[in-house]
């Protein structure tokens, strides 16, 4: 039997975003819970990525499921990687 993936979060973030950086502190202990790993992705060195979200930060995936964007509640994030970690 082989180990489960582990989960990837990503963040879709800019140098300077006061919101991304409170993000990544709610989600960090999470992460750790959940075996997580985080990818930053600095979405000013994509211009498709500069364009689809412009100042609209941060963004947050698991997966590729959408699960927040500017704020993250820790109780909803938590279920997302519970029902994530489920699949």
């Amino acid at each position: 039997m082989t180990a489960p993936r582990p989960l990837e979060v990503i963040l879709y973030t800019r140098p300077g975003c006061h919101l991304c950086e409170d993000a990544k502190l709610v989600i960090a202990p999470l992460l750790h819970e959940f075996h997580g790993i985080l990818r930053e992705v600095n979405i000013d060195d994509d211009p498709r990525l500069t364009a689809l979200y412009g100042v609209d930060i941060p963004v947050i995936f698991i997966g590729s499921r959408k699960v927040a964007k500017h704020r993250v509640d820790p109780r909803q994030f938590r279920r997302q990687l519970e029902e994530a970690s489920a699949e």
